[in-house]
């Protein structure tokens, strides 16, 4: 509990007291560095219990997704398989198409050969029917002469004469059968030319067919291989997703318990840094008891000296209404304005501008007193400090590292420690806590705040922070 107030002006000092303050000091600097060691923890569990539900849900995301590439990849299995069939198929058949095709290719190559065979034999016979038309004509013309020999004959030579004559209808039939043979002859040889310059063609598209069927089969051949290497490429990955879908059911479980026992320590640590939190309120509570009771401390100076700048301020907000620099009404508002593009978020207050004016005066001649004290600023009961010191009051740069050591005015600082700094209204308060310098970096100091009254209205605190 808080000391009653009548115990905050002892007479005398007594030495078991004092012991006692020393004590509780130390017992609070310990507290609050455990809290902070708790608090750092429990932040850390909290994460770790985020990124342990992220994982447990991608996992389960894994178990979906393999799933569903397990069935994929049986319907590519299957597709593969059927076409692997077809393809191998269509392979023999125009294998056996082409082996046809080979043969009548081959068989129009040979026509083509024997075209040029008969042409030949043509030609011969042409040259022994003109023969045979020379000889018809040779003869016709020996018979006709025989005629004319024997006619000078007389009777005598007239069975020569019809031996002529035979001879002569016999060699003009043989004319007339050549000229007949000649004509066939030159037809015939006509059909052939055009059969050979047509077998040629035929000949020449023979031989293309024939390449164009081993190039076929040979593509076929290709494509039959690469969807046999498909079909094992997908029955290989199929058996390896069988492999994922075992491997991710065995570790869910673990997963499970793993988030079961994370949950269980952080819930631990979250209830051991409450405790620790409540601990502290009573360290702080047995160190001011005692100081009320009659125990002296080395803060016993600080504790004097923010009273009496408490005080001050106090005078100062009373006086600023009175001579109408400032309203009741502006000066207690609770309306918080953020500032934008700041980081850390800064707010103005309908009170900032006045705070900025009349503060300094106090909380820099409090930095003075003594090389321990490293600021001096008041707040509200919201933790919403308007007017810091000066050295900590620079302009927001674009680090917001930088600006959260360097930029600490006109923000709200609604921690634990501010919030009761800012809401105590006994004589004096003193807390011990890790003071967040931004960057990670965190210094134990003693927070001292004595309460700010204006015409017995609570405004605030006034905090004064010093090093041990």
């Amino acid at each position: 509990m808080i000391p009653n107030p009548e115990f905050t002006d002892a007479q005398s000092t007594d030495p078991r007291m004092t012991k006692l303050a020393e004590y509780a000091g130390r017992l609070g600097f310990e507290v609050v560095d455990i809290a902070g060691f708790l608090d750092s923890v429990d932040q850390q569990s909290q994460r770790q219990l985020s990124v342990l539900g992220r994982v447990q849900t991608s996992a389960s995301e894994v178990m979906t997704a393999n799933g569903a590439v397990r069935d994929a990849l049986g319907r590519v299995t299957d597709i593969t398989s059927r076409t692997l069939e077809r393809v191998e198929g269509s392979v023999a058949f125009v294998r056996e198409t082409g082996q046809k095709s080979q043969t009548v290719a081959s068989w129009v190559k040979e026509l083509a050969a024997r075209m040029e065979r008969v042409a030949t034999s043509l030609e011969a016979v042409e040259d022994n029917n003109a023969n045979i038309a020379d000889i018809a004509r040779q003869v016709n013309i020996l018979a006709i002469n025989a005629k004319i020999e024997a006619a000078r004959a007389g009777d005598s030579g007239r069975g020569f004469g019809v031996v002529a004559e035979a001879i002569n209808e016999l060699s003009q039939k043989t004319a007339r059968a050549a000229e007949g043979i000649e004509e066939n002859i030159e037809t015939l040889s006509s059909w052939v030319g055009r059969l050979r310059e047509e077998a040629s063609g035929v000949s020449n598209d023979a031989s293309h067919v024939i390449e164009s069927s081993v190039e076929a089969d040979r593509a076929l051949t290709e494509i039959a291989q690469g969807v046999q290497e498909t079909h094992g490429a997908t029955r290989v990955m199929e058996a390896e997703a069988d492999k994922v879908q075992q491997a991710v059911e065995a570790f869910q479980p673990a997963f499970d318990e793993i988030g079961k026992s994370a949950r269980g320590t952080a819930d631990g640590i979250h209830v051991a840094n409450t405790r620790v939190e409540k601990l502290i309120d009573t360290s702080e509570t047995i160190f001011q008891t005692t100081v009320a009771l009659g125990g002296a401390s080395e803060d016993q100076g600080f504790i004097s000296r923010v009273k009496e700048a408490a005080a001050q301020v106090s005078d100062l907000f009373t006086i600023g209404i009175k001579n109408g620099r400032i309203s009741r009404a502006d000066l207690f508002d609770r309306t918080y304005t953020p500032l934008a593009g700041t980081d850390p978020a800064q707010h103005m207050a309908r009170f900032t501008g006045f705070t900025d004016e009349v503060l300094p005066a106090v909380q820099e001649a409090m930095l003075a007193f003594d090389p321990k004290v490293v600021f001096c600023v008041a707040i509200d009961p919201n933790g919403y400090l308007p007017t810091h010191n000066k050295k900590f009051s620079q302009p927001q740069g674009k680090d917001p590292a930088w600006n959260a050591a360097n930029s600490r005015n006109r923000r709200m600082f609604n921690d634990r420690v501010g919030l009761k700094a800012g809401r105590n209204t006994e004589p004096f308060l003193l807390q011990v806590y890790r003071r967040d310098m931004g960057a990670g970096k965190f210094v134990m100091m003693k927070d001292l705040s004595a309460p700010i009254f204006v015409d017995g209205q609570h405004w605030g605190g006034l905090r004064l922070g010093y090093t041990f």
